[in-house]
């Protein structure tokens, strides 16, 4: 059924131009948010939630926004199947790159901080085509393997390399003379509870992966977070901002308190291309695991 899920549909779709692909992204902005309601209690909640201080309106709104853009990055990520490097280039124009060009010369490989905001398929694609560095983005294997695969020869077209979470450990043992620039997502929800960074985001109690942090100190590669910027229905800018530059100089809890408020900051500038359906608050904080950033509370 995959098989002709892919064959029959998805790429004969990733063949058209996105000005034919919007069209079929607000009919299933229609589907999937006015009619179908798909998720609207999540992403309600969250919104709700995130900002308590906005009407119910202004809630609404934000919802609208977000399904419209949810929609069309699907339909973005079809064309990604079959874009050609010259359009994705187009797509994402890379600002900061020589950010980049100076980690590279001086032979230190990096870490990328982001989240799920805009299309990151899209951004990683161009962002790791256009940067000196090696491109590495870490992910979560598909249930399905033939999707799984099919999705990721499509991500590694122009040299992304895709790594299971999982093997990131021996992954990075093995390839830690390479000058890498590594993907994490960093508002992903972790697993254990107990095993995670707690801290206030979005005016709630928020585990944090350790990940971006403690591999970013082991190997001491600098860490960029990666603000993208909607110019456009299927354009974006990219701004790359450090974090650090010497993350073994920095204290425990410091690169992810930072690389947190950063991505918080750019989702309260402008909430509509966030990933609300995430049910990025599941977990609850055991008692005796303490709470950062008390202070970003909003009132």
């Amino acid at each position: 059924m995959s098989r002709i899920l892919y064959y029959l549909v998805l790429l004969p779709l990733s063949k058209l131009p996105l000005t034919v692909l919007y069209r079929l992204s607000d009919f299933m902005y229609f589907v999937l948010y006015r009619s179908l309601g798909y998720r609207t209690k999540v992403v309600l909640g969250n919104l709700r939630n995130s900002f308590p201080q906005k009407t119910e309106a202004e809630i609404k709104k934000i919802a609208d926004e977000f399904y419209r853009f949810f929609c069309d990055q699907l339909v973005e990520t079809i064309r990604l199947f079959s874009m050609s490097k010259a359009e994705l280039f187009e797509r994402c124009k890379m600002n900061d790159i020589e950010l980049f060009h100076r980690h590279f010369a001086a032979g230190k490989a990096v870490i990328i901080a982001g989240g799920h905001y805009n299309n990151w398929e899209l951004v990683a694609m161009g962002l790791c085509a256009q940067i000196p560095h090696e491109g590495v983005a870490l992910y979560h294997p598909l249930k399905n393997k033939f999707l799984n695969q099919k999705l990721q020869d499509s991500r590694g077209r122009f040299g992304m390399e895709m790594v299971p979470t999982r093997d990131s450990r021996t992954f990075f043992a093995e390839n830690s003379h390479r000058r890498m620039a590594t993907i994490f997502g960093t508002d992903q929800a972790p697993s254990n509870p107990r095993n995670a960074y707690w801290t206030m985001f979005l005016n709630q109690e928020t585990p944090i992966f350790w990940g971006t942090e403690r591999y970013a100190k082991e190997y001491n590669w600098p860490v960029v977070f990666i603000k993208v910027n909607r110019v456009g229905r299927g354009h974006f800018t990219v701004n790359a901002l450090s974090v650090t530059d010497e993350p073994q100089q920095t204290v425990e809890g410091e690169i992810s308190e930072k690389h947190t408020r950063i991505l918080e900051q750019i989702i309260r500038e402008t909430p509509d291309y966030w990933l609300w359906t995430h049910r990025r608050w599941k977990r609850t904080r055991p008692t005796d695991v303490p709470l950062h950033g008390i202070e970003q509370v909003d009132n």
